[in-house]
């Protein structure tokens, strides 16, 4: 069992509170825990942990500027980030720049959280160990130095214990269940432990043939890692703090398969300009997410019955199809009504969120008339955008009756409805939106333009995430699913979408769509 001293930091004492009781479950009994990160930065000057958690949003001292002073007393010591989704960009950022171990997104998942706190012991622990085994090593060269002319013996002796300090690394090198893998800076594979063979399929011979981006395929999160024009990999460097990449993927030759990892890169502190990688396999971790996922997708599939009922059985309430309703009574059972509706829209937006993310959803292209559906749309929201007064207009360019796409018709109209819709919802009353459509050299672009609120310039680029709801500073009522889906769907079709904004004075939602109209490629071919 592995045991720690614990910093937990956090304004809100109900959290506090749930951490060292689970943290008490899972056997963990020195737990110090903190509503105050000025009181918890006195107490990390007398006293020395092995992990240290910290929320991000706390008043005197955010957790940035806490998680800063805690480096510079424990630069050692593993140091994990509580975020919201909103601040994720902030999370990555101060991975960089700070050196922290993890960040975490609330609400998070307590067995991820338990796995994700003994590992921190566990590398801080390491951490330690090799620090002090430098320090040894440093004292020995001194040592060395000084009585070199005349100790032979003593030379003899530290060079036995330098021996077996060396023997106890390589045996953590060899036998680490991580794999370790050192590079220079093109990504040049320099050395490979065992761990990192077995991942990959190849001998360390064949693998220091290679470079790292070679056996690696990145994700989204490591944007930052690629290769410039001289063939160097950009984002590493001796001057940085440890690169973490997350969604990654090691390719195996031998089962032509590829095993999810994450991997964490620091530069080795020499003039080498080499980089040693810990990779660790987090298959099991993925698969715990897959059958999550999948529990979340069967039980929103299994809610829908129950609430079509319910929804049926008010209606027929309200209707008078099982005899007369009092007024008050009505207006009770009008809010019912209301409330199962939209717990049946989030349940459906969950249904849909799970689709596109496990590649079920395949899309359903005919070709119509792009005309006819924008023109739909608009005339389902023109009488919401009355009830506002405002003045909302359509102009379709030089698409005519003729004009056909090639595209799902009901996945282009969730996207051109969930647009519109906003812009509906969050323009003030007597505002102006205008919706665009127009065909140009066989594309399709679509625009919604409002002079409503604005969104903030932090906000945007995490508006089109799940459960975004395009402000950090406050919640509102939507489920912030929308215009994630609305970004799958048009990416599915190998389009693009995008925001531009200005706060108070307006919106504009953007999508193309490449080479689907029918016509202009008619034109082409003929």
């Amino acid at each position: 069992m592995i045991d720690g001293k614990i910093v937990i930091v956090d304004d809100e004492k109900m959290v506090t509170s749930s951490f060292k009781t689970l943290l008490r479950v899972e056997g963990f009994s020195d737990i110090n825990c903190f509503n105050n990160p000025i009181e918890a930065v006195e107490f990390l000057k007398t006293n020395t942990p092995d992990i240290i958690i910290s929320d991000f949003i706390m008043p005197e001292m955010n957790g940035l500027e806490f998680l800063r002073e805690a480096k510079k007393l424990y630069p050692e010591v593993s140091m994990i980030l509580l975020t919201g989704y909103a601040d994720k960009e902030n999370a990555i950022r101060a991975i960089n720049e700070i050196g922290l171990y993890k960040y975490i997104e609330k609400p998070w998942d307590n067995d991820d959280l338990l796995f994700n706190i003994r590992n921190g012991i566990e590398r801080s622990h390491i951490l330690s160990d090799l620090r002090d085994k430098i320090e040894q090593l440093e004292k020995a060269k001194k040592q060395l130095e000084i009585y070199s002319t005349s100790l032979e013996e003593l030379v003899a002796e530290r060079t036995k214990d330098l021996t077996i300090a060396n023997s106890k690394l390589s045996g953590i090198i060899n036998y680490c269940a991580d794999g370790i893998i050192i590079i220079d800076s093109k990504g040049n594979i320099e050395q490979a432990n065992p761990a990192c063979e077995n991942m990959t399929g190849l001998s360390e011979l064949s693998l220091c043939k290679k470079k790292f981006q070679e056996i690696a395929s990145m994700g989204k999160f490591s944007e930052n890692i690629r290769e410039n024009s001289n063939g160097v990999i950009m984002g590493l460097s001796n001057d940085s703090n440890d690169l973490l990449i997350k969604d990654c993927y090691i390719r195996n030759s031998l089962g032509d398969s590829k095993v999810p990892v994450e991997i964490n890169f620091a530069a080795i502190n020499d003039e080498s300009n080499k980089f040693v990688g810990v990779i660790r396999d987090v298959s099991k971790h993925k698969e715990t997410e897959r059958l999550r996922d999948d529990f979340i997708a069967t039980l929103t599939h299994d809610l829908r019955t129950p609430l079509l009922a319910a929804i049926q059985t008010l209606k027929f309430f309200l209707d008078g199809s099982l005899g007369p309703v009092e007024e008050k009574q009505a207006v009770l059972l009008s809010t019912m009504l209301k409330s199962n509706e939209d717990l049946l829209g989030l349940v459906n937006a969950l249904l849909e969120v799970y689709r596109f993310e496990s590649g079920k959803l395949e899309l359903c292209k005919t070709v119509f008339s792009v005309k006819d559906l924008v023109v739909q749309c608009y005339e389902e929201l023109k009488p919401l955008a009355a009830k506002k007064n405002i003045n909302f207009r359509l102009d379709l360019g030089d698409i005519t009756d003729d004009t056909e796409i090639l595209a799902d018709k009901a996945e282009l109209k969730r996207v051109i409805i969930n647009l519109c819709g906003n812009a509906v919802n969050y323009t003030n009353k007597d505002g102006e939106i205008e919706i665009l459509a127009k065909v140009q050299s066989g594309d399709f672009i679509f625009s919604v333009t409002d002079n409503g609120n604005g969104i903030p310039k932090e906000d945007i680029p995490n508006l089109f995430n799940r459960f975004s709801q395009g402000t950090s500073k406050k919640r509102s009522t939507g489920t912030g699913l929308g215009l994630y889906l609305s970004r799958q769907i048009i990416e599915a079709h190998g389009g693009k979408i995008w925001l531009e904004s200005k706060l108070n004075k307006g919106s504009e939602f953007t999508f193309l769509l490449t080479d689907i109209v029918k016509e202009e490629r008619q034109v082409i071919n003929g």
